[in-house]
């Protein structure tokens, strides 16, 4: 792969700071010392919301913070301007505030090669901001970060099976630690009440660990989740290399932020292990 041009970031100075140092301090408050653990865990997969920082930076920050950060990230999210392919894959390096981060170009590969669904697009990265926003997040944890973005738009359950099978293969024969971030915010724009209930439904279902249950779920009752294809490709490449069970770190929402409890966006953070 040639690295002919670098991906600018698409949202700093508005989901988050674009001055380095304003960003490193805002992430540290967010996560400070004596809420994060002296040993993180290892974890398989986690789930993290993305929206701007004000609203639900405290949350992803908190589940990034517990587990253990290693060198290689893939990075999913969903595909919220419908521009690009379907599975598109990043292979350019990323050019962010704290500093430029390679692509793992040899994990990149491998994806390539193991699913003809997934294709190198950097269209569908341009201007999505799903998977920029945890950038910050994992580079505060780790300086030697690289990471394997993709961008998933609405796809078949199948499908979903085919890229979570080619993920735990990938990363089985990798022979070395790789966390899979699903980037995904819950509810939208919906009432406190009715957030709550359907986003810890869509949550009992993550806990009960069947990822078919979980897409059905969210497209049958028409669940505002804009990450659920991400989420439900983490959850079966994690439960294939060996995951057993799920952790819910914090759930909140938009109002808790603007006071305002008529029209919320569900965030949450989930260690899958």
């Amino acid at each position: 792969m040639t690295h002919t041009t670098i991906r600018t970031p698409a949202v700093a100075d508005r989901f988050y700071p674009g001055d380095r140092e304003i960003l490193a301090r805002d992430i540290q408050e967010m996560a400070p010392a004596s809420a994060t653990p002296a040993i993180p865990q290892k974890a398989y997969a986690i789930v993290s919301p993305h929206a701007g920082y004000m609203y639900s930076g405290s949350v992803a920050a908190e589940t990034i913070a517990r587990v253990h950060i290693p060198e290689t990230v893939i990075i999913m999210g969903p595909n919220h301007h419908g521009q690009g392919a379907p599975i598109a894959l990043s292979t350019i390096p990323w050019q962010m505030p704290m500093g430029q981060v390679p692509i793992d170009t040899a994990i990149a590969t491998a994806l390539l090669d193991a699913s003809p669904a997934i294709t190198v697009d950097e269209t569908a990265h341009r201007f999505e901001h799903s998977l920029e926003v945890q950038v910050p997040f994992l580079q505060a944890r780790q300086r030697k970060l690289a990471i394997v973005p993709l961008v998933i738009s609405h796809i078949s359950y199948p499908l979903c099976q085919e890229v979570g099978a080619a993920l735990a293969k990938v990363i089985a024969d990798a022979g070395k630690e790789i966390l899979i971030v699903a980037s995904s915010d819950m509810t939208h724009y919906e009432s406190r009440d009715a957030a709550d209930k359907k986003d810890h439904y869509v949550l009992k279902k993550l806990a009960d660990m069947d990822p078919a249950t979980l897409y059905r779920a969210v497209l049958d009752y028409n669940i505002s989740m804009c990450g659920i294809m991400p989420v439900t490709i983490a959850l079966i490449a994690a439960m294939a290399l060996g995951a057993t069970k799920t952790k819910l770190v914090r759930y909140t929402d938009s109002g808790a932020v603007t006071g305002d409890t008529n029209q919320v966006v569900g965030y949450a953070g989930v260690i899958i292990a």
